[in-house]
């Protein structure tokens, strides 16, 4: 059996500036360099969703997994 359709972490990290632009119309709260910083990782985005938007790690988890997901044609 094969993982789901998320990306892995290298092709994230590698075109995460052009996705930049997504993660902002979804998580507007966030500034442009917050996302720069986070390069695409799921941890550091869940995190930052989490503390800006108080919301629990699970929900925060989840919002980061489907919007990864919307990522790959």
């Amino acid at each position: 059996m094969s993982k789901s359709s998320i990306p892995s972490v290298d092709e994230i990290k590698g075109k995460w500036k052009q996705h930049i632009g997504k993660a902002k119309i979804a998580w507007g709260k966030l500034t442009e360099d917050e996302l720069l910083t986070v390069e695409g990782r799921q941890d550091k985005l869940a995190g930052a969703i989490q503390e800006r938007y108080a919301v629990t790690r699970d929900e925060a988890d989840r919002q980061v997994k489907d919007f990864f997901k919307k990522l790959t044609p």
